[in-house]
């Protein structure tokens, strides 16, 4: 089959890279279109050492499976599969379990690909009302749910989502429904435009992301917004870039919380004398629940065509993923040709 594979620190589109088989309890899942997310980039920059097929976000259709419930249907599916017998997957705690394999990201091969595989547990079938591309951010869109799961925000707390790249759009949006003060900063004004046609309050930077290792570019984002430094109650990191946690601990007021959305390669530099002297609770925030997510899109209550780049064949997979690469980039799907 065709899969864009990295090993050795390259990327290289083979044509007759070996078709998944699937274990017992899996599915056998044909991939119709992929999403190059951030993470798939910042593997390619040697995050989490993976090697091997990339890609995690995905629509495909079921064309094996072991219970025979799922064959031929819709699926999106989510990335973690757990061992199934620690106590962690016990625990409902998959997403946590030591010995847990990540599609695309750890031990399992991705959705860059013809065919993948999965654990039927992990599949969910997708309505008709969401097409093949919208369903390509059930997963990413989870993860901004994922914050709702771990931390009680209500209509009264102030909030900011800092970078307006894909997750910090979706994670505005879903934001958005639950709190009444909430601001989306980051630094392109056709980004945030997305979210200022759904009234969202948005801010712009400096030439980084707001307040990203420069008190200077905090205090421009200060001066256009009358917002005061150290006042949120809560601070979304979904910038992309190891300096976010540094930008977050300006916005967030004492005792305030930080919720951390970024994964990128590298160091993360931050003064974390600050979280103790301000009693700052910080929280890792990953995968979250398909659900919501995916009833979200269908009653189309988040905006993700307009998040959508460029679409490129499969074939083309070189250029898709510097295309995705490039600054002010959104959403880069790739098809594949059935």
């Amino acid at each position: 089959m065709k899969a864009l594979v990295f090993k050795d620190n390259e990327l290289r589109l083979e044509s007759d890279y070996p078709r998944p088989r699937r274990s017992r309890g899996e599915a056998l899942v044909r991939v119709t279109v992929a999403g190059i997310c951030a993470t798939d980039l910042e593997i390619v920059k040697g995050y989490m050492e993976f090697e091997g097929v990339l890609g995690h976000e995905f629509t495909g259709v079921v064309e094996e499976d072991t219970s025979g419930r799922w064959l031929g249907k819709r699926v999106a599916g989510e990335i973690n599969a757990g061992c199934g017998g620690c106590g962690w997957c016990e625990a409902g705690l998959a997403n946590h379990c030591p010995g847990r394999t990540v599609l695309g990201i750890a031990g399992r091969d991705g959705a860059f690909a013809e065919y993948l595989t999965l654990p039927e547990a992990n599949l969910h079938a997708l309505p008709d009302g969401i097409s093949d591309q919208e369903a390509v951010f059930v997963e990413p869109l989870a993860a901004a749910f994922e914050i709702l799961e771990q931390v009680d925000i209500s209509s009264k707390d102030s909030v900011c989502v800092l970078g307006d790249g894909r997750l910090g759009l979706l994670t505005a949006q879903v934001l958005a429904g639950r709190t009444e003060s909430l601001l989306a900063a980051g630094r392109h004004r056709e980004k945030l435009a997305i979210l200022q046609a759904r009234g969202i309050k948005t801010a712009l930077g400096g030439a980084r992301p707001v307040g990203i290792g420069s008190k200077q570019n905090v205090s421009r984002f200060n001066g256009e917004t009358g917002e005061q430094l150290h006042e949120f109650d809560f601070v979304v990191d979904c910038t992309g870039d190891a300096g976010g946690l540094e930008a977050a601990l300006d916005l967030v007021r004492p005792r305030g919380t930080i919720i951390l959305k970024t994964t990128a390669a590298g160091q993360r530099p931050a003064d974390l004398n600050r979280v103790v002297v301000d009693e700052i609770t910080l929280i890792g925030s990953r995968c979250g629940p398909f659900p919501p997510a995916i009833q979200a899109l269908a009653k189309k209550e988040i905006d993700v065509k307009n998040m959508i780049s460029a679409v490129f064949p499969f074939d083309e997979a070189h250029r898709a993923m510097r295309a995705a690469a490039q600054q002010g980039a959104l959403k880069v799907l790739l098809t594949m040709a059935r």
